[in-house]
C-alpha cells in the first residue's frame, strides 16, 4: 500500500523505521512544524522529520490539518492508508477521508482504557499490572474508533513512564505493520470497542506531578515512576523545588508525612502510610545526586520535612 505516516514524537520513531523497513511504501510524512527546544529555545524538528527527511520521504508541516492546502497536498500523494502515531493535532473529516483505509493510530493502551494524550503515566498512576498497544481506526472522537488489533504487555514493579513507553512504541511498531498487511490482504476487519470500561488518560501537566506525601507510599512510587521523564515529579525543601528522579518504596518507620530520616547510605521520607527511599534527586538549578548525596550536602536537621 501506498501510506503517509504521521507522527511527531520520539516514541513515533519506531513506527516510521517498521513501515520504511515493510513492504509499504512511504510517500510522505506529516508531523508537527519545527518547534523551540533546548536552553536557547531555538527552532529544531520534530524526531520523525529528522527520520522521514534522512530516508528521502517527503514531509508536511502544517500549522494544523484542517488547512485546505495541507488536505490537497495528502491527496495528491494517493495513500492508501495515513498510519498515525502520537501526531499532537486532531485530523479533520476532510483529511481523514482522503485515504481508503483511513487513517490507522497506534495508541499505547488497551482501548477502550485510557483513552487520550497520557496513557501510559495514567495506567502507572493507577497502579495497572498489563498495558498495551491497540490500532484503530481514526473517527472524530478521542479515541473512540473501532478496533482492528491489539497487544498486551506486563508492567513492571519498577517501570518508569519513560521505559515503559519505549517498550511500547518498539512492539506496537510491529503491530501498526501487521495491521496495514491485513487490511490490504483483507484478514483484518474493525470491530467497534466495547461500552464498558472507558477510562481517560489526560495529559500530565506539571502540578499534577507534585507528590503528595499524604498519599501511601505505593501510591507516592507510582506518582513518581509515571511522571519520569516528564514532566517530572517534584517536591519542594526549604521553599526551593527538589526533582526526584528515582525512589522506591521503603517500610514504614512511624515517619509523618513528608518528613525525612537520613542515615549514612539511604534517605526516607514518610508517606501517609509507608515510606519511600530517595535514590536519585536533583536541586533546582544544580545536578542530579543520589538522595545520599543530597542528604549530605543539605545538612538536614531533624524533624525536617519535604512538601508544603
Amino acid at each position: 500500500m501506498r501510506v503517509v505516516f504521521a507522527g511527531t514524537p520520539e516514541a513515533a520513531v519506531p513506527s516510521l523505521r517498521a513501515l520504511l523497513g515493510s513492504r509499504h511504501e512511504v510517500v510522505g510524512v506529516v508531523t508537527r512544524p519545527d518547534a523551540p527546544a533546548g536552553r536557547g529555545r531555538s527552532l529544531r524538528p520534530s524526531p520523525v522529520r529528522v527520520v522521514a527527511e534522512e530516508a528521502g520521504v517527503p514531509v508536511l508541516t502544517p500549522q494544523h490539518p484542517r488547512e485546505p492546502a495541507f488536505v490537497a497536498a495528502l491527496a495528491d500523494l494517493r495513500p492508501d492508508a495515513c498510519p498515525v502515531v502520537a501526531y499532537g493535532a486532531l485530523v479533520p473529516r476532510a483529511a481523514r477521508e482522503v485515504p481508503r483505509h483511513g487513517w490507522i493510530n497506534l495508541h499505547f493502551s488497551l482501548l477502550p482504557a485510557w483513552r487520550g494524550a497520557a496513557p501510559v503515566q495514567h495506567a502507572l498512576l493507577h497502579g495497572d499490572e498489563v498495558t498495551g498497544a491497540t490500532t484503530f481506526v481514526l473517527d472524530q472522537g478521542m479515541d473512540t474508533g473501532p478496533v482492528l488489533g491489539t497487544m498486551t504487555e506486563p508492567i513492571g514493579p519498577s517501570d518508569t513512564a519513560g521505559e515503559l513507553l519505549g517498550r511500547l512504541a518498539s512492539a506496537g511498531a510491529g503491530l501498526l505493520v501487521a495491521t496495514l498487511d491485513g487490511l490490504e490482504d483483507g484478514s483484518v476487519q474493525a470491530v467497534p470497542q466495547p461500552a464498558d470500561g472507558v477510562s481517560m488518560a489526560p495529559k500530565i501537566e506539571v502540578a499534577d506531578a507534585e507528590i503528595r506525601w499524604h498519599e501511601p507510599g505505593f501510591a507516592v512510587d507510582r506518582r513518581i515512576r509515571a511522571c519520569t521523564p516528564a514532566p517530572g515529579a517534584w517536591t519542594t525543601f526549604r521553599g526551593a523545588r527538589l526533582k526526584v528522579l528515582a525512589a522506591r518504596p521503603a517500610p514504614d518507620d512511624g515517619l509523618a508525612a513528608g518528613q525525612l530520616r537520613v542515615g549514612k547510605q539511604q534517605v526516607v521520607v514518610g508517606a501517609g502510610s509507608g515510606a519511600v527511599e530517595l535514590l536519585q534527586v536533583q536541586p533546582h538549578g544544580r545536578k542530579a545526586v543520589t538522595g545520599a548525596d543530597w542528604a549530605r550536602g543539605a545538612r538536614i536537621e531533624d524533624e525536617e520535612r519535604l512538601g508544603g
